[in-house]
């Protein structure tokens, strides 16, 4: 990912596009000034035969720390933001910025259980990832959240806050939430939280749900969410008329319209579904071209 020199104006978590960004776009920032009223959402139904045949070569011979479909999606989109990286542009304060890196986060349930707690997951990658080092990191991350003795700076910061007395909380949150609009939250505060990152992905079909809109969040600056459903079955229609049932994983994608426009969205969307349909290319640097 190209790094450049921070300027006056920058963030950061991230360079303002001063002159890089149409006209357009600068005044829907004005008109338009809250990310959660700029969603556009997108679904789509995921073939997902090549990625079946893909995970059992990947698993062939491991017991634990599998690879899955989790695993697959999040490899897939983080390849999408390399090589897309208008994807990763963020609005804060009626600027347009692009991210200075590419991040994921997502929800670890501690147990599967009603009374457990959730912890937060925030991970970095860039082009020289692969496949291979996301899921050790994946899994690494996994474990730790799973620790009972373990708790994200994100969560155990909103515990000690909700202590206290609600017009005093009132206040904090009325000062956190204009210098989130300045960037000038304190990191150790929200180093962890998903709504900072570049993809925030929740994975509803290890719950046993299917895929579905989620909103984004006025909050932070993640400009994009994805969700994951479970495995069902759907039919693939032929041109004479007749249809198969294929295995299918449903696939949620919001997004701030105000980043980019339908042509690049469309593209990002065929990339997605490309790497999807080839999960081996996966296995290459996230940052190896791809035709599409």
């Amino acid at each position: 990912m190209e790094q450049r020199k921070k300027k006056r104006g920058d963030r950061f978590d991230g360079y303002w596009l001063r002159d890089e960004v149409p006209a357009l776009n600068q005044i829907m920032t004005y008109l338009m000034p809250n990310r959660a009223d700029c969603e556009a959402h997108i679904t789509e139904e995921i073939d997902i035969r090549a990625i079946d045949a893909y995970l059992a070569k990947k698993n062939g011979g491991l017991t634990e720390d599998k690879y899955t479909y989790f695993h697959v999606f999040m490899a897939a989109m983080v390849k999408c933001f390399v090589l897309r990286p208008r994807m990763n542009r963020f609005i804060a304060g009626n600027r347009v910025y692009q991210r200075d890196h590419i991040s994921v986060s997502f929800v670890v349930k501690k147990k599967f259980s009603d009374r457990s707690t959730e912890a937060l997951a925030y991970k970095r990658y860039d082009e020289s990832d692969t496949m291979d080092s996301l899921h050790q990191s994946i899994m690494e991350e996994i474990h730790t959240a799973r620790r009972d003795d373990v708790k994200d700076n994100s969560t155990d910061f909103m515990e000690k806050l909700i202590r206290f007395p609600r017009w005093i909380l009132r206040i904090v949150m009325g000062i956190l939430i204009r210098l989130d609009k300045n960037g000038k939250v304190p990191r150790d505060l929200i180093k962890t939280d998903p709504n900072y990152s570049s993809i925030f992905l929740t994975n509803l079909g290890s719950i046993g749900l299917g895929s579905g809109y989620h909103h984004l969040n006025n909050w932070g600056t993640n400009s994009f969410f994805a969700v994951i459903g479970k495995k069902h079955l759907a039919p693939e229609w032929h041109e004479d008329g007749s249809h198969t049932v294929i295995p299918v994983i449903g696939l949620g994608l919001t997004l701030d319209e105000r980043i980019g426009d339908g042509f690049y969205y469309a593209g990002t969307v065929r990339l997605l579904k490309k790497l999807l349909k080839e999960p081996e290319l996966l296995d290459q640097p996230f940052g190896t071209p791809v035709e599409y």
